[in-house]
């Protein structure tokens, strides 16, 4: 096809009848955007807890664990030293 045989194409699709848009479309628009934002304020919740829980976890991990200090050691020298 040549260039101008596809701008009159176009030319000749842009000028046919136009469809009917349905009435309800803004309102579909609006509750489709409400669920949407709902969804990734849920999404960003659920990361949010999972990550507090995670810090929770190492806290308490590290606070009875205490890997910051030597562990005993295993021998002891012999008396008299």
């Amino acid at each position: 096809m040549s260039r101008g045989s596809r701008e009159d194409e176009v030319r000749r699709m842009l000028a046919g009848p136009h469809p009917q848009v349905p009435a309800d479309l803004a309102q579909r628009a609006a509750e489709r955007g409400g669920r949407l934002l709902r969804r990734r304020r849920f999404t960003r919740w659920l990361v949010m807890s999972v990550a507090f829980a995670a810090v929770v976890a190492f806290t308490v991990w590290a606070v009875a664990a205490q890997p910051w200090q030597l562990p005993p050691a295993e021998t002891t020298p012999p008396d008299g030293w």
